[in-house]
């Protein structure tokens, strides 16, 4: 992990205390709301339906041990909301699919970006949670507002197998580029860079504003093949690639180009068309031409600017060196001893042996595994996870993974360092815990928003739905036989829960103050076995909340009766969708339609 200087430690601190200093004036009187509200957001508060949420950045994804213990000391100390505010909160709830959810307190909510939110901290307190989140180097910096983001990577980066470089590096140069950079605070809309550095795209680098991937030319120098322009929301795009090689050291000068063409020419009249995907759909080339120029320019100032000198990257990359890990001498016969002695305990326990097929990942060390935890069980929403989860995660980090864990774009926890033969105690103490269910990359391993319950924004709930569907397919066996479904759940068009990418996804929508939802089919984030990043079709007309689970059973009962055999397994449900196209499926769906709802869809 990238270990702060002292200089960066001081700026976390500095910009805790100027919070602090904004919040006093604000209760004093000397701040209006509307003064208070673009420093507050600056530092990642926002104000939602009932009560402000906090989101908490973190870089690329990458958590220590000791992090996730403060984040569980906010959850536990802070994330609790006067009673009173609570019940009136709970009152407003109304039934959906028979479910009146009830909304939890004293939890961290994994996000679609890596970072981790809170739903229930009083402003009052804000000052000394951000004081709290310094002790560990931590901040909210840049999670709100129209700037530049915090920057996505792949959460096997650094041990994957099919890596091609290590993106983190230049995520981390990416992250010290972009903070409180003067000239990009107040861009026309907020700004995504994602990066990637494997053959297979774990990042979606094609969905985001700029998508980068890390590449070798045929002389086996480094750079980046640039997408620009992708984005969800009410106008979902793919990138368009710029530049099919970029030499690394040229990534911010590059970038410096790229958002000050959009800086200039993003529109500002018009939130919904002031994203960069806009300006690159309406402009094309012209857009290309300008960056090229804006960059020739960066380049003849001294050099570039931020040309990237190879003694500052070599001092960032030394961060991210493996961690020292008491190994054995890993020799053939030791490997295979441990495989087989994992092999033995498999074969004795069926549950263990389906955990290491999902939730177990290989790694470029073969004496080393990679571990997705799960955060998807019934009775809790998709990426919550309450104190004592927390403490506890932070504890099996600790103990497994040299103090190391990545927070996913799935909204789940991966220890990257697991050595091979402590994978059955770290899943015996997982499954203790409630945090080894083997459900990755499964149905129940769904993406979703917070919604309407806590969004203000949100035009429907997402999380009784996921909490429905959760339910109904609670049969591991019935999972396993269903295989790989990206499944993805949005409370509102601003596509939070990703539902574009799915190849199930459903859209909240509202029609005359009442909740219906969108299904979506075919949608791919961009990884190998989706095939291209790709937004997914709308099924018909939209559904009520009573409809939807029945629909998705619909869907996949059609999907069951359709899928081929193939070597060693059956086709996954986006390989028979895009094999026969979608018309089967809408008709499953429409024909699941209840009868007294289709007369209003």
């Amino acid at each position: 992990m990238y270990q702060y200087t002292e200089f960066d430690k001081q700026f976390v601190r500095a910009r805790a205390a100027q919070h602090r200093d904004q919040l006093e004036r604000w209760q004093a009187g000397e701040l209006s709301d509307d003064e208070f509200k673009p420093l507050r957001l600056q530092n990642g508060w926002y104000v939602q339906r009932y009560a402000p949420m906090l989101r908490v950045a973190v870089p690329y994804g990458e958590i220590s041990a000791p992090q996730l213990h403060v984040l569980a000391k906010i959850a536990r100390d802070f994330d609790t909301p006067e009673p009173v505010l609570l019940a009136q909160a709970q009152a407003t709830q109304d039934k959906i699919i028979g479910l009146a959810p009830k909304l939890t307190t004293n939890y961290g909510h994994f996000t679609t970006r890596q970072n981790v939110q809170y739903n229930w901290i009083p402003l009052s307190q804000s000052a000394d949670v951000m004081d709290l989140l310094a002790t560990v180097n931590m901040h909210g910096i840049q999670t709100s507002g129209n700037c530049i983001r915090n920057t996505t990577t792949d959460e096997l980066a650094g041990v994957a197998v099919d890596e091609v470089v290590d993106p983190r590096p230049y995520a981390e140069l990416i992250r010290q580029w972009s903070t409180l950079h003067p000239e990009f605070a107040f861009l026309p809309r907020k700004f995504k860079i994602a990066i990637t550095g494997a053959t297979e795209d774990r990042a979606a680098i094609g969905w985001h504003d700029v998508g980068l991937q890390m590449v070798k030319n045929a002389a086996n120098e480094v750079g980046f093949k640039v997408l620009v322009g992708g984005g969800m929301g009410r106008t979902p795009v793919i990138g368009s690639q710029i530049r099919a090689f970029l030499p690394w050291n040229q990534i911010m000068n590059y970038l410096e180009a790229v958002v000050r063409v959009y800086n200039r020419w993003g529109r500002r009249d018009n939130l919904y068309k002031a994203r960069i995907k806009i300006l690159v759909k309406a402009e094309g080339q012209r857009y290309f031409d300008e960056v090229e120029t804006e960059y020739q320019e960066i380049l003849q100032q001294d050099g570039g600017l931020h040309t990237i000198a190879q003694a500052e990257f070599d001092r960032i990359n030394a961060c991210f060196v493996s961690p020292a890990l008491d190994l054995p001498n890993m020799t053939d016969e030791w490997l295979a001893k441990a495989e087989a002695d994992i092999s033995i305990e498999a074969a004795k326990n069926s549950a263990f042996a389906r955990w290491m097929v999902q939730n177990v990942v290989l790694h470029k060390n073969p004496a080393l595994r990679a571990v997705k935890l799960s955060f998807k069980r019934m009775g809790q929403a998709p990426g919550d996870a309450t104190a004592d989860q927390l403490d506890a995660a932070a504890a099996l980090v600790s103990k497994y993974s040299a103090g190391e864990a990545r927070v996913t774009h799935t909204q789940n926890l991966v220890l990257p360092w697991v050595r091979l033969e402590q994978l059955h105690a770290l899943w015996q103490e997982a499954k203790a815990l409630g945090l080894a269910q083997p459900n990755i990359g499964l149905l129940t391993d769904m993406i979703a928003c917070p919604g309407g319950d806590y969004c203000a924004l949100a035009n429907a709930r997402s999380l009784p739905l996921a909490a429905a569907i959760t339910e109904r397919y609670q049969d591991l066996d019935e999972l396993n036989d269903l295989g790989h479904i990206d499944f993805h759940i949005s409370g509102c068009i601003n596509s939070c829960g990703h539902h574009h990418s799915g190849h199930i996804g459903i859209l909240g929508v509202d029609k005359d103050g009442k909740e219906w939802y969108q299904i979506t089919l075919g949608g791919s984030d961009g990884k190998v076995l989706s095939g291209a990043a790709v937004a997914g079709k709308v099924v018909g007309p939209s559904f009520s909340s009573f409809e939807v689970p029945d629909v998705i059973e619909a869907i996949l009962t059609t999907y069951k009766e359709l899928r081929l055999p193939m070597l060693g397994r059956h086709e996954y449900f986006i390989e028979t969708l895009q094999r026969v196209g979608q018309d089967p499926f809408k008709s499953a769906a429409n024909g699941a339609r209840h009868p007294a709802e289709a007369q209003t869809a």
